[in-house]
């Protein structure tokens, strides 16, 4: 097994859509464990406030087949295939770590730079998998997150009441994430 860490954004109903995105995770991977919920400023783009967390599971599927599970959760909340880069979102989920996988794909860059850049993702993953090893840079996400510039990128934890499993778990790591 796998240890997948996802991160999971919306800024359109983005309640409606985390909670249809937990719910597709969860029928698809079993439990998850979450991070606490923020919302922070759009990056790139004027528009609504996001929330972003990240998920954490564990699967026997190959990387390919887990990026086909996430774009098939994207379009059934209404995120269009051709979606802008730098617009809003109805539900954007990228693959930050898959165990200790490292790939430089089109399209596929793993670990997902944005982890190491954006507090909205490295500050989730840390709530959930302190301990994690980043599978280039070698430090755990808390060395990296005490070593975070911080900036003017702020974030506000918020409370998500979303139904996902009865065996999810906020804040445990997956068992092969440890």
């Amino acid at each position: 097994m796998t240890a997948v860490y996802v991160a999971a954004g919306s800024n359109v109903e983005p309640e409606k859509h985390l909670s249809a995105a937990l719910q597709a995770l969860a029928a698809a991977y079993g439990p998850l464990t979450l991070s606490p919920a923020y919302k922070n400023k759009a990056v790139g783009f004027e528009g609504a406030d996001f929330i972003n967390l990240v998920v954490g599971f564990d699967t026997a599927q190959g990387v390919a087949e887990v990026r086909r599970q996430l774009q098939q959760i994207e379009a059934a909340c209404d995120r269009p295939p051709d979606a802008a880069k730098w617009a809003p979102r109805t539900m954007d989920l990228d693959i930050l770590l898959f165990g200790a996988l490292v790939s430089h794909e089109p399209g596929l860059v793993i670990p997902r730079p944005d982890l190491v850049k954006r507090p909205y993702m490295l500050k989730p993953m840390v709530d959930i998998a302190p301990d994690v090893r980043h599978p280039t840079l070698g430090e755990t996400m808390r060395e990296l997150w005490e070593k975070f510039p911080g900036g003017d990128h702020a974030m506000l934890e918020v409370p998500l009441d979303v139904p996902t499993s009865p065996h999810s778990d906020r804040h445990r790591p997956p068992e092969s994430g440890r």
